[in-house]
């Protein structure tokens, strides 16, 4: 991609906004380009949104969740709040013009475009974030172990072969595993399931919020400053932004700024001079303190619509989602219920110790990242809307605002992730 600037000379200011695994990751590339970087967040590090995630490097996990026949299964997300995916029926008011964009994504060939521009980015996550974990102290932040999906009947994996087909084309790898094999790997699911999918080119890390703080630590020993605040305004003059106020009215100076803020990215487009249908979607979770039972590998539940993810914390079981509108409490009996059908599934579940979550899915219709400049304030970058892939996606994520900051082309062509294909 031609660039905007010329390269920065080393030591210039730079402030990233957000402080969640993809602002993080930004802070850490800039850091290694060479800028002197501020990271604000008014949270403590790692408590983000994929803190409450299943934490999973899901490198193939590029199909926009609109599917052919997502139009017929709305009704049933209304009727069915119990479900692994939910519509409350006080946000569909709200919602309708980000369903109809997200429906435009349902045809085939708009599926096989998406998919081929994400897996552009997906294809470069363990290289992208391999000189960031190199700095952290605990090198087994990342585990090695691939993840598997499980379902009720084989019907559940002929409905997703068509995508299996196109990730396939695109070079990620799954193989068909039978009981004895979903046996062998995770004996807990003994004689549970028959028919299930392995995927080898995907990992989990130990801790989703271990491993954001864990970085977020890595910055600052190697000279970042983190402030646990509010941004309230970016400052500008002559048509570029030169820092940011926070909420204590003190100014940050900067030569460049970076907004990585997830669904609280919002409060920005005003002065970024976009016009963006940013949806933040509901993932509740429940970490179980002492299950009680060994699960060994990031295990999806297809049919239940939910995944176990064993982290030192606990057992992380969560996934199922919620269209709630903007501005919503959370419902945390969704929570109860992804409990409730876990039990189903591991009887021997000890639940008495349990710490519920819900992260809110900064979603755009189409599932694909921003990742682009604004035209109103050139000097300002933008990284968000990443949905459920902002753990898999946070250092590729990362490396490319670093290179558009300092001016270098962009291995990726980001076209497909431009702040203005909405308008």
């Amino acid at each position: 991609m031609p660039s905007h600037e010329p390269v920065a000379s080393l030591g210039e200011a730079a402030v990233v906004i957000g402080g969640g695994i993809v602002g993080v990751c930004c802070a850490l590339y800039l850091q290694r380009a060479g800028y002197v970087v501020t990271l604000i967040d008014p949270e403590e590090p790692g408590n983000s949104t994929a803190k409450w995630s299943c934490g999973q490097m899901a490198v193939s996990e590029i199909i926009p969740l609109s599917k052919p026949g997502i139009l017929m299964k709305i009704p049933g997300w209304l009727m069915d709040q119990k479900g692994p995916l939910a519509l409350r029926p006080s946000a569909l008011p709200g919602i309708v013009p980000w369903f109809v964009r997200f429906l435009m994504c349902a045809r085939h060939s708009k599926i096989v475009d998406i998919a081929q521009s994400m897996a552009t980015l997906t294809r470069d996550v363990y290289e992208d974030y391999a000189p960031l974990l190199d700095a952290c102290g605990d090198k087994a932040l990342m585990g090695e172990r691939p993840i598997l999906e499980v379902f009720d009947d084989p019907s559940g994996i002929a409905h997703e072969q068509p995508h299996l087909e196109l990730r396939e084309s695109l070079g990620f790898k799954s193989q068909r595993l039978n009981a004895k094999d979903i046996g062998d790997l995770e004996p807990a699911l003994a004689g549970k399931f028959a028919h299930g999918l392995l995927f080898p080119d995907w990992r989990a890390v130990s801790d989703t919020m271990g491993f954001i703080a864990a970085l977020t630590e890595s910055f600052i020993a190697q000279g970042g400053r983190r402030v646990r605040t509010e941004v309230t305004r970016i400052d500008e003059s002559n048509g570029r932004a030169t820092g940011v106020t926070l909420e204590n009215g003190e100014r940050v100076a900067a030569r460049h700024v970076v907004i990585a803020a997830g669904t609280g990215s919002r409060r920005f487009f005003g002065a970024l001079g976009v016009s963006v249908p940013l949806e933040g979607i509901a993932g509740y979770q429940a970490v179980v303190k002492n299950p009680g039972v060994e699960i060994r590998h990031s295990t999806i539940y297809a049919d239940g619509g939910f995944c176990f993810s064993p982290m030192t914390r606990g057992l992380q079981i969560g996934g199922t989602i919620e269209f709630a509108g903007h501005g919503s409490k959370p419902n945390f009996k969704r929570a109860d219920i992804i409990l409730e059908k876990a039990k189903r599934v591991l009887p021997e579940l000890q639940t008495s110790n349990v710490e519920y979550g819900v992260g809110y899915r900064p979603f755009l219709p189409d599932t694909k990242p921003i990742i682009d400049r604004s035209r109103r304030l050139p000097n300002v970058f933008m990284a968000f809307g990443h949905g459920q892939l902002g753990l898999t996606l946070g250092a590729t994520t990362g490396r490319l605002i670093a290179d558009m900051v300092a001016g270098r082309p962009t291995k990726q062509n980001l076209v497909p992730f431009s702040a203005y294909r909405f308008s």
